[in-house]
């Protein structure tokens, strides 16, 4: 179903935040059905075996070669090794079809699957079943986060990415950098229990991901800088590291972005913008429907983040950030509480709106909300806009009404470790408690 196709034509399909976040259509110009009549490069037809031992990778690169100015490459079902890491770089109109699954026996790094500079593109499964096994557990089991990353696109104009599988990369999963005009959707993400193995990255204009499950323990679905017109809703954070935007440096510059409807379980975090130093901006963000359980953190703004070297600069402005219907539980609320804003004094943030928050601790019997040259209403803000303040931090004992919130019933029991096989999991149907997915799972 090409929903982002209809959002110029028949706008009605679509809910309105999804209108008025995006500044106009998303999602390949031309459908893969449309791609295939055109021309089918299969890499069974240039040497590629489904025997889990022949290399992939150039007839990947040679399949590609034969259909990328028009056509699909097809991967069928079966299972394939990829030793060498192929750049598909250039072409249009042409699209990627995994069927089958391609297992990472190769050892270096960079990216598995690059993909560059083409306009009006479409990696998906038409069976829902097409996945890439990064095996990155080898490399983990000896101490190491380097190596691949699984898929990149860099530079890809009118683009889907949608139906298909990313499990244990050795380093990043998926990133999206200098995109526009693209769609995620359907997908399943699952990493090792470690930092930096990252599950969704962009850094992009005008990008629509939705209905995307994440296990990790680091980047769930996280926006960088620059990004501009990012909507991203439906997301489940199943055992991760949660969502954010940042890490933000200098010249940051994001704005209008939209999460809705996150739901976030036994994570790092429900949301977190992270910083320390730097200049710029974020503006004009929203983060509405988080529903939370079981995490260390929920709404985290830190821009003294300890994690990151001090960069440059007075702080990144943050203003106009709106946070909305939170509900849920956290871990401690009496040691990490439900809402931490602590803004850069030398750049307090302003505007900031938290309305219709009400979680509470799973330990104890108290909370906090701590506040430092932040300004707005709600929690512990202060009204204007002036000078720093050091920290404020108000005590909650009595749990708010309205805290109680659905969970999901494959909210995992225990993370999948960094040194056995992690399994490939089959996308799930929903992601979000009583919303379902915008388009249907293929193969369903």
């Amino acid at each position: 179903m090409y929903l982002s196709q209809v959002l110029l034509g028949a706008v009605a399909l679509l809910p309105a935040v999804v209108v008025g976040q995006l500044s106009g259509k998303v999602g390949p110009l031309t459908t893969h059905a449309a791609k295939t009549a055109k021309k089918t490069c299969s890499v069974l037809d240039y040497g590629a075996k489904a025997d889990k031992s022949t290399d992939i990778g150039p007839p990947l690169a040679a399949a590609w070669a034969a259909c990328k100015t028009g056509g699909t490459v097809v991967v069928p079902s079966g299972d394939y090794a990829m030793n060498t890491w192929v750049t598909l770089s250039g072409g249009s109109a042409w699209a990627l079809q995994l069927d089958g699954v391609i297992y990472r026996t190769g050892t270096a790094g960079g990216n598995m699957i690059f993909v560059g500079a083409v306009d009006d593109f479409e990696l998906f499964s038409s069976t829902g079943k097409g996945a890439i096994q990064g095996n990155g557990y080898e490399i983990h089991a000896q101490g190491s986060r380097t190596g691949a990353r699984i898929l990149r696109l860099n530079k890809v104009t009118n683009f889907s990415v949608h139906d298909v599988v990313l499990v244990d990369a050795p380093a990043f999963h998926f990133s999206m950098d200098t995109c526009t005009n693209g769609e995620v959707y359907n997908m399943a993400i699952r990493g090792g229990d470690w930092g930096g193995l990252d599950g969704i990255d962009v850094w992009s204009n005008n990008i629509w991901i939705h209905d995307v499950m994440v296990t990790n323990k680091d980047e769930c679905v996280t926006v960088k800088s620059p990004s501009k017109n990012i909507l991203i809703e439906n997301i489940y954070c199943n055992s991760s590291g949660g969502c954010a935007l940042g890490s933000l440096g200098a010249d940051t510059a994001i704005s209008q972005v939209h999460y809705k409807n996150v739901y976030t379980w036994s994570s790092n975090q429900m949301m977190m913008i992270k910083s320390n130093g730097g200049s710029g901006y974020v503006e004009d963000v929203v983060f509405e429907n988080f529903i939370g359980h079981g995490n260390a953190y929920s709404l985290d703004v830190d821009q003294y983040w300890s994690s990151m070297s001090a960069v440059a600069g007075d702080g990144v402005q943050l203003s106009n950030i709106t946070f909305t219907n939170w509900k849920g539980t956290e871990a401690d609320g009496a040691s990490r509480g439900p809402v931490k804003i602590v803004c850069a004094d030398g750049a307090p943030c302003t505007d900031i709106s938290v309305t219709d928050l009400a979680m509470w601790t799973e330990t104890g019997s108290k909370q906090t909300y701590t506040c430092r040259s932040a300004y707005g209403s709600g929690a512990c803000l202060k009204a204007g806009s002036a000078a720093s303040y050091a920290a404020v931090t108000s005590t909650q004992t009595a749990a708010p009404a309205g805290y109680t919130a659905a969970s999901m019933a494959a909210d995992l029991k225990t993370a999948f470790g960094t040194t056995v096989s992690i399994p490939i999991p089959a996308i799930p149907t929903s992601y979000y408690p009583g919303a379902a997915p915008y388009s249907a799972i293929a193969g369903a």
